[in-house]
C-alpha cells in the first residue's frame, strides 16, 4: 500500500460523519492529491450504481458515490465494499462489491463479518494503490465494545489503514465532551492512539463559551479539541441512509414524498429543496391531502409497501390526490405499485410468493425475476402529456436499481431511445418511471420550476470551505504527516 489515510469516527451515528468525511474529500483534494473515500461496510437503502471490478455495473451507498465526485474521483464499488440494505428490522440484503449475496444474508453477524473483512480489506489494499490519499469514514460509534471483536468497520480499518483519527461528536445534542471522553476510553487502544483531535459539529453560538471544556477535555486525554464546527443549514448534500428532514415555513409549490416503511433512495429529491419548492416527507394522510405534488419513491420490498398503505389507508389518499387532478409520480418501486399488478411467482419479495393487485393507476404490470437490473442510462423523454409536458424531448442522465420488468401501454421514455428498453409510462396526471436521478438533472429542474439549480460542485466547494476556515492553519496538511504507507 502506498495511500496515506485519515479517518473520520463518530461518538454516535448522526454525529457528521458523512459531511466532514465529504468536505475532507474535496479539501484535500484541492491542494492537488489523488484522493478516495472508503467505508468499510455502509447500512442504508440509499444506493448509486457505479462501477464495478468486472466491469458490470455494482451498487455502492449513496454517502461514499457522492464523497467520490467531491475527491474529483470515479466513483467504483471499492469506495464501499460492503453495503446492508434493511428489508426488516433484523435482515438485511448483503452486497459485496457492488452485487448482491444472498448465501450471506443468513449467516450469523458474528460469523459473517469475518468474511466481510476479508472482502473490505481487499478493496482498502487496493484502492491503496491507486491513490494518495484514502479518506475512511467510520459507521456508528468505535466504542461498542459488545461488538469490539468483530468493528471491522471502525477498528480493523483504522489499524489496517494506519490511519490518522478525528472522532466527531454532535455538540447540538448536547453531553459531547462526555461523548467524547467516553468514546475515547472504550475504543481500541491502538486505535486511541491513533486520534489526533477531537471535533465538536453543530456547534451554535460563541465558541468562546466552550472554555474550559476543550482544555480539560485534553488534560483528561491528551487530545486536542481541533476544530469547532458551526451548525450549517442546508449544505445540499442528501441524507446518508435517514428519512430527510422536511422543509419548514416555504410558501413554494408543496411536494410530498409518501415514505412507507421500506421507501428507499430518498437521497435523490434533496435537490428539489435547493430548487424552492416545500418538500415534505410523510407516512398521513393529512400531509399527502395536503401536497400540490405527490410523490411514491423507490421501495425495498414493494410488495409491504402496498400491503402498507393499504393497511393505513393511504392508498385512498393516493386515488384521492390523483382524482383533483393533481401530479402524482412514482420511481422505479413507486412505479411498479401504481400498476395494474405486481406478480412474484419465486417469493422474491415479501411476502412470499403470490400475486398483488397494484393500485391501477397505470397500465402496466410488473413480474419478479431474481436478476436485479444495475445500470447507468440516459432516459429519452418522448411526447410527454400534461401537466408533465416540460419533460417532452429532454435526454438526462439516471440509474436503475430493481428486481422485476415491467411492461404495457406505449412507454413515454426510453433508455437512449431504444424502443425495447422502456423507462416511463403516463396515464393522466400521474407519471412512473424506472430511473432514479430525475430531479438531479438540472435540465429536468429548470423545465419544471423554472430556476437554475445549483449544483453539487458548489455544495462540495461550500463544505471544504468551512473546513478550511474551522481547522487551524496547518492542522490538515498536518494529518499527513510521517504516514509512511
Amino acid at each position: 500500500m502506498t495511500a496515506r489515510a485519515v479517518m473520520v469516527l463518530g461518538c454516535t451515528s448522526g454525529a457528521g460523519k458523512t459531511w466532514l468525511a465529504t468536505a475532507l474529500c474535496r479539501w484535500y483534494a484541492r491542494q492537488g492529491l489523488r484522493v478516495a473515500p472508503f467505508k468499510a461496510q455502509n447500512m442504508s437503502n440509499h444506493a448509486r450504481v457505479v462501477a464495478g471490478r468486472d466491469g458490470t455495473p455494482g451498487e455502492i451507498g449513496s454517502a461514499q458515490y457522492f464523497q467520490a465526485l467531491a475527491a474529483g474521483a470515479t466513483p467504483d464499488v471499492r469506495m464501499n465494499p460492503v453495503l446492508l440494505k434493511p428489508e426488516a428490522d433484523t435482515r438485511s440484503q448483503v452486497v459485496v462489491h457492488g452485487h448482491v449475496r444472498p448465501e450471506l444474508a443468513d449467516v450469523p453477524w458474528r460469523a459473517r463479518s469475518g468474511l466481510l473483512w476479508r472482502e473490505a480489506a481487499e478493496a482498502y489494499r487496493s484502492l491503496a494503490k491507486d491513490y494518495e490519499l484514502v479518506v475512511i469514514e467510520g459507521a456508528g460509534s468505535p466504542a461498542e465494545i459488545n461488538l469490539a471483536a468483530d468493528d471491522y468497520v471502525n477498528t480493523s480499518t483504522a489499524r489496517l489503514a494506519g490511519a490518522a483519527c478525528l472522532l466527531v461528536a454532535d455538540i447540538d445534542r448536547g453531553g459531547a465532551f462526555a461523548h467524547l471522553y467516553g468514546t475515547h476510553r472504550l475504543m481500541d487502544a491502538a486505535v486511541r492512539t491513533q486520534v489526533r483531535g477531537f471535533v465538536l459539529n453543530r456547534f451554535r453560538g460563541d465558541p468562546a463559551l466552550l472554555a474550559p471544556g476543550p482544555a480539560d477535555l485534553e488534560a483528561l486525554t491528551g487530545v486536542p479539541t481541533v476544530a469547532v464546527i458551526p451548525m450549517v443549514a442546508d449544505h445540499g448534500l442528501p441524507e446518508e441512509d435517514a428519512v430527510p428532514a422536511s422543509t419548514r415555513r416555504s410558501a413554494g409549490l408543496h411536494v410530498v414524498v409518501l415514505a412507507p416503511p421500506c421507501a428507499s433512495n430518498l437521497d435523490e429529491f434533496e435537490p428539489l429543496r435547493r430548487a424552492g419548492v416545500r418538500l415534505s416527507f410523510a407516512r398521513d394522510a393529512a400531509t399527502v391531502a395536503a401536497a400540490d405534488w405527490l410523490v411514491l419513491p423507490g421501495s425495498k420490498q414493494a410488495r409491504v409497501d402496498l400491503a402498507w398503505l393499504r393497511a393505513t389507508g393511504l392508498d385512498a389518499a393516493v386515488h384521492a390526490h390523483v382524482a383533483a387532478g393533481r401530479p402524482l409520480i412514482g420511481i422505479c418501486g413507486g412505479l411498479q405499485l401504481l400498476g395494474e399488478r405486481l406478480d412474484d411467482p419465486h417469493g422474491l419479495e415479501a411476502p412470499g410468493a403470490g400475486s398483488d393487485r397494484g393500485l391501477g393507476l397505470l397500465p402496466v404490470a410488473t413480474q419478479y425475476s431474481d436478476r436485479k437490473r444495475l445500470a447507468r442510462v440516459e432516459v429519452r423523454f418522448g411526447d410527454v402529456a400534461p401537466p408533465w409536458q416540460a419533460l417532452s424531448g429532454l435526454a438526462v442522465d439516471g440509474y436503475e436499481i430493481h428486481l422485476g420488468r415491467t411492461a404495457g401501454a406505449a412507454p413515454v421514455a426510453t433508455a437512449g431511445g431504444d424502443a425495447t428498453h422502456a423507462l416511463a409510462w403516463q396515464r393522466g396526471t400521474v407519471l412512473g418511471l424506472y430511473a432514479h436521478g430525475m430531479f438531479e438533472s438540472p435540465a429536468v429542474i429548470r423545465a419544471l420550476f423554472g430556476v437554475a439549480m445549483p449544483t453539487v460542485e458548489e455544495a462540495f466547494e461550500r463544505l471544504a470551505d468551512v473546513v478550511d476556515r474551522q481547522f487551524a492553519p496547518g492542522f490538515l496538511p498536518g494529518l499527513l504527516a510521517g504516514q509512511v504507507r
